[in-house]
């Protein structure tokens, strides 16, 4: 069940089109077949069985994968990621318990991508304030809400409607908003064949029988500032002073000026930087692999 076995996405458009249709190819499960399939895995440790778990719910993946494609990350890579978590479900999935694969690997899947998102630190970047924290991560959201789905500048009055809903400026707004549509759109045209749809999104057909209700949304927001903050607490004053003014910053502070301010060399400003970054990765490694065990025991448990 080794990850280089399953189909890649290379990049650019058309690798990503070439990847859904790859993955398309892979047929659905029946009930009784996935609970057969997940029985010879659990009893026997069937690889093959569980290659074909795992093939058979790549177009899920890339469903969630999408839905984070506005974080400035490749796309390529979010996907590969979610197929970790899919690959982590499979093997600890209990078809015992009488619920689908797809309902239990969905939260898998969205904890391997979001922990790759905080490793690449791009999201604790954008913005100094709570409000461009809270713009940065609900942007997207409030966008669906409103059917503001257009590439491209959004409208005044989207604008003004944004900018309302998340307590921000106009300004802060589109600039965000030009910052994050980077990535392809679920409405982007792709080549179909003759009867299919040429979207995006209607190839990423969801197998998991409407059961995504069942788990309960995370507010992103909440939940990455919480585990920041929480992270930086393993600092000392310097190293917080140091990490805050040079990962942390829109507009970092030199290694000179901070060498000038607690009076050392730019090296051991670098120095306390990298050993500061290492520090808060490790803290929020750590608390997200805490969150992903509590989450999954309330899963189970409510089974």
């Amino acid at each position: 069940m080794a990850q280089a076995t399953l189909p890649t996405v290379s990049s650019g458009e058309n690798g990503l089109n070439r990847y859904l249709a790859e993955v398309r190819r892979f047929p659905m499960l029946e009930p009784q077949e996935e609970y057969m399939l997940a029985k010879r895995y659990a009893e026997h440790e069937d690889t093959q069985a569980a290659h074909k778990l795992v093939t058979s719910h790549l177009r899920l993946v890339a469903k969630i994968a999408m839905g984070y494609r506005g974080y400035g990350l490749p796309i390529g890579e979010v996907i590969s990621e979610g197929n970790v978590g899919l690959m982590q479900a499979v093997k600890k999935f209990d078809p015992e318990r009488g619920f689908r694969l797809a309902t239990y690997a969905m939260w898998w899947i969205k904890a391997s991508i979001q922990e790759y998102i905080l490793r690449s630190w791009s999201l604790v970047k954008m913005g100094t304030t709570a409000n461009q924290k809270r713009l940065f991560f609900n942007l997207r959201k409030v966008k669906g809400r409103i059917q503001a789905l257009e590439e491209g500048d959004l409208k005044p009055e989207q604008v003004s409607e944004i900018a309302t809903t998340l307590n921000v400026s106009e300004e802060e707004v589109i600039s965000m908003n030009r910052r994050l549509s980077g990535d392809a759109s679920l409405n982007a045209p792709i080549k179909a064949s003759e009867g299919e749809s040429g979207q995006w999104q209607d190839w990423l057909v969801d197998d998991s029988d409407n059961q995504e209700d069942m788990l309960v949304e995370q507010d992103e927001l909440e939940n990455r500032r919480s585990m920041l903050s929480d992270a930086m607490d393993v600092l000392n004053e310097r190293e917080r002073r140091i990490f805050e003014a040079r990962r942390l910053r829109e507009d970092p502070i030199t290694l000179e000026e901070l060498s000038g301010e607690f009076d050392i060399s730019r090296e051991r400003v670098r120095q306390i930087e990298v050993r500061a970054f290492e520090k808060v990765q490790g803290a929020v490694q750590k608390a997200a692999a805490e969150q992903r065990a509590e989450t999954r025991d309330n899963l189970l448990a409510a089974h």
